[in-house]
Order: C-alpha cells, then sequence, then structure tokens
C-alpha cells in the first residue's frame, strides 16, 4: 500500500516537475533549465541527506559503479521530458513516457536484469501493454481516425 501511495505521489511530481520545467526552459533555455532544475534539487537532497542519513557521501560499498550512470540518465530524463512536453503538451507526453517506461520494466523484469528477479511475461502482460499503447494512439489520433470521426459526426446530428 505504501509503495503504491509512492508511486501515486511520484508520479503527480514528475508530471507537475516537467510542466513547471517546460515554462521554465521558455525563458531561460532548455540546458540551463536542466542546470537549474538538478542544482536545485542537489541544493534541497544534501540537508536532507545529512538530516536523515547515517553513511558518508562518498560510500558506495560493493556497489556496481555502472549504476551511478543514474545521475547522467536524470540529466536526459530532464531535458528530454521537458522537450517533449514543450513540443508536444503534457499529456501526450507523459502519455509516451509512461509506455515507455514499462516497456523498458517489463523487459528488466522479463529477463532479469541489474539483480531483479526474473518475472514471467505472459500473454496477460503483453494484451495489457499493447492496450496502453493503442490507448495512447487513439488519445493522440482520435480525431483523426475515420472510425472515430463518425461516431463523433453521429453524436454531433443527434445533438441538433
Amino acid at each position: 500500500m505504501v509503495g503504491a501511495l509512492l508511486s501515486i505521489v511520484s508520479g503527480l511530481l514528475i508530471s507537475t516537475q516537467n510542466v513547471f520545467n517546460a515554462r521554465i526552459s521558455e525563458k531561460t533555455g532548455a540546458w540551463l533549465t536542466t542546470t537549474i532544475v538538478l542544482g536545485i534539487g542537489l541544493v534541497c537532497s544534501l540537508p536532507v541527506f545529512y538530516l536523515l542519513d547515517d553513511t558518508s557521501l562518498f560510500y558506495f560499498g560493493d556497489l556496481n559503479k555502472i549504476y551511478l550512470l543514474s545521475g547522467v540518465f536524470g540529466v536526459g530524463i530532464v531535458y528530454c521530458f521537458m522537450r517533449g512536453i514543450a513540443l508536444l503538451g503534457p499529456a501526450y507526453s507523459v502519455a509516451i513516457v509512461m509506455v515507455a517506461q514499462l516497456g523498458v520494466a517489463f523487459t528488466i523484469n522479463t529477463f532479469g536484469f541489474f539483480g531483479f528477479e526474473r518475472m514471467e511475461f505472459s500473454p496477460f502482460k503483453a494484451t495489457g501493454l499493447m492496450l496502453l499503447v493503442v490507448g495512447v494512439l487513439i488519445f493522440k489520433l482520435g480525431g483523426r481516425l475515420p472510425a472515430l470521426k463518425k461516431e463523433r459526426v453521429e453524436k454531433q446530428e443527434m445533438i441538433s
């Protein structure tokens, strides 16, 4: 239950943050915005780290150092998501990101990459992912698909 709640909060924060980032970039540019956002994140997280964690800032133990690339991924996430929102709008951009995230997450779980336990990829899961992709396409192309246009025209005629 706590994991689901934290995931919901994360989704709310990610979507809102990237809308804000897109607005900042209109005034400052994409790379300055990325620098500002990640810099402010560093300034905000350091005091919390020092208050709540009892480990050294640079103690990584036996961590596989390749995982430190997540910081580079963070730069890419902020930049790409912000530009996607600026070019496509928030709803469509978030929908595409969600499909991409689920696809990668399914791949990681299915093959057990990065030390995660392998998960069977069933036809039900494949169907769910495909429905999500179809939903995004309908969301984006709904006004241009002939079958959906016909339905919209019939509804408008009924109202008139």
